[in-house]
């Protein structure tokens, strides 16, 4: 049942709207003036809250602000966090007030003398938004919690995650390094939630996986009929992450050419799409990441030095699998409850024998072949999973 609060010093005006909503099944207390509501609201959860406007010692607008600025009353206690909704009551000569309150927050105004079945609308919509308002936040943290997890307490994992804390806040370029399926991705990701820039887009680019010759296109854009193919103005993945965070993976294996273009970018915070003369400001975070040996490339003529120490502000080296055998078990675990959720299948479980045989093997592919392995396991093998359908299966 809804909880609702009425805060209004005309008696006729508390008790004809608690009638009326006690009549709808709603639980309805009410309060005579603002500093007796505010002290309630302070109290108690409500699902929507009436309040006067023009009332003695404490109008309507103090105590809209107090409830959605989440100020302290008198006595110091916190007040709500400004998710209750709260419609405002006004006379005809307030509307202007009423619209002000809205934009200081309020749901929606009700004016004098009130109309029935405006009450009755306002109080269902009102309060249907809230419970919208918090499935959606519910559904915010389930897909958080779905997101990149960096699983492990080895020292190698910890040093990793201490430099993650420390770098993420700031605006550093990171240039993250390791294997192939160690999760750079996921480092980089954890950068990027963690950042200023959490609320802003996270663009990647697979820079191992766009041909050379569109390379300049995907990341800066292209004029309609720069080239064949460009039948209309694009934005590149530098004006797509502004105000966010870029992610080159795969930089290693990026043209001479780009690799030109992002450092111009990088030193002056701009770029050109190709085909236009036109120089576009962007504000971008640069992540980049590669599974080789860059130096070794600078060497060879393959990579630019100037853009490798541009990137190489907060170097990240992300540890081999077999650098880090004394987190398979968590990692076991975490990979079984997530397969066993996507399957939809009871939670199998893996035995002493089956975790040391498979810190026992060579792990290559590192974590993104420990996955697989464990999905293998969990489809083949029985509920428990033992060392025998280790060596059958892995």
């Amino acid at each position: 049942m809804a909880k609702l609060l009425i805060i209004d010093d005309e008696r006729g005006i508390r008790n004809t709207l608690r009638e009326i909503l006690a009549d709808e099944g709603y639980e309805v207390e009410v309060a005579e003036n603002g500093k007796q509501g505010l002290e309630m609201a302070c109290a108690k959860a409500y699902d929507l809250i009436f309040s006067d406007i023009k009332m003695p010692e404490m109008d309507g607008l103090e105590v809209l602000k107090a409830l959605k600025n989440g100020e302290n009353d008198e006595n110091g206690d916190a007040t709500l966090n400004g998710e209750c909704p709260i419609v405002m009551i006004t006379g005809h000569g307030d509307v202007e007030t009423a619209v002000q309150a809205l934009k200081l927050g309020a749901y929606d105004f009700l004016l004098k003398p009130l109309d029935l079945n405006r009450i009755l609308i306002t109080t269902k919509n009102a309060i249907e938004s809230k419970s919208l308002k918090q499935e959606t936040k519910q559904l915010r943290k389930k897909v958080a919690a779905k997101g990149p997890q960096m699983i492990g307490e080895s020292a190698a994992i910890t040093h990793v995650r201490e430099i993650i804390n420390k770098v993420a806040p700031t605006e550093a370029r990171v240039l993250i390094t390791g294997p192939n399926g160690t999760g750079k991705e996921v480092v980089a990701h954890l950068i990027h939630e963690n950042s200023a820039r959490a609320n802003g887009p996270m663009v990647e680019v697979n820079c191992a996986a766009i041909p050379s010759e569109l390379i300049e296109s995907e990341l800066f854009g292209h004029m309609k009929g720069s080239f064949t193919g460009a039948v209309k103005d694009r934005a590149g993945k530098f004006e797509q992450a502004d105000g966010g965070t870029l992610f080159l993976d795969e930089i290693g294996d990026m043209s001479l050419a780009a690799q030109t273009k992002v450092l111009r970018a990088l030193q002056e915070s701009e770029i050109t799409r190709v085909g236009s003369d036109k120089a576009i400001k962007v504000n971008v975070r640069v992540l980049a990441a590669t599974n080789k040996n860059l130096q070794k490339e600078i060497a060879e003529g393959n990579f630019r030095e100037d853009l490798f120490h541009r990137l190489n502000v907060i170097p990240i080296a992300v540890p081999a699998l077999n650098e880090r055998l004394e987190d398979i078990p968590l990692l076991v675990e975490y990979f079984t409850g997530q397969i066993c959720d996507e399957q939809g299948i009871a939670k199998k479980t893996f035995d002493a024998g089956a975790i040391k045989a498979l810190q026992s093997k060579d792990w290559t592919g590192n974590i993104r072949q420990l996955r697989n392995v464990v999905e293998r396991l969990i489809i083949l093998a029985g509920n428990k999973i033992t060392k025998e359908d280790v060596e059958l299966y892995a």
